[in-house]
């Protein structure tokens, strides 16, 4: 099943897809957001994580504490590849299920996948944004955005593919390098490509 309409949203941590999905929402298109479908993957599957994982992993309420499970998969690939496992397909499912409903009003929507191109399983989508920012920024943003340390930073990063590789596999790029009116010139120029 090819997504006619859909046009997937990708880019690297702390890129500044959130932003352009906020900008594209009131620009009055559909968003289907993958995080928050692994926030729902993670409390829906939480038996088979701390299995897996443990009970370290847990918070003061017994709820998977999001912090500590990504302190062990970002240091570990191996241990990120099982958490990937038990989490894509359910995610995947969920996606493919929104996608499918969207399709039937065949107008553009957005698939907001940050891992879109890291995934094994391809998803059937033909037009790829990516939300592009040089590393150095990548590394700011997300030491201020998560008050982590420069080390940690670098090291989510480098969990991803290389964002500089990502543009060769992309359709179309929104340079997030500067401030939001640039970043909102840049959403508006895209959607008059729709």
């Amino acid at each position: 099943m090819e997504l006619k309409n859909a046009i997937a949203i990708t880019g690297g941590i702390a890129s500044g897809k959130s932003s352009v999905c906020s900008l594209l929402r009131l620009y009055g298109y559909s968003i289907i957001d993958a995080d928050k479908i692994a926030h729902n993957a993670l409390s829906v599957l939480k038996d088979k994580v701390i299995l897996e994982f443990g009970t370290e992993i847990l918070d003061s309420n017994v709820d998977i504490d999001r912090k500590k499970l990504g302190a062990i998969v970002f240091f570990d690939d191996k241990k990120r590849k099982k958490l990937e496992g038990i989490l894509h397909p359910f995610i995947r499912n969920e996606i493919l299920q929104k996608a499918k409903d969207l399709e039937k009003y065949k107008k553009a929507y957005f698939v907001d996948i940050p891992l879109f191109f890291e995934v094994k399983e391809k998803y059937p989508i033909n037009r790829i944004l990516l939300v592009y920012t040089p590393k150095a920024i990548q590394i700011d943003r997300l030491i201020k955005r998560d008050n982590i340390k420069t080390e940690l930073a670098i090291k989510k990063i480098q969990s991803q593919m290389d964002i500089e590789s990502k543009i060769a596999l992309s359709t179309d790029i929104i340079d997030n390098s500067k401030d939001l009116v640039h970043l909102q010139s840049q959403v508006e120029s895209f959607i008059k490509t729709l």
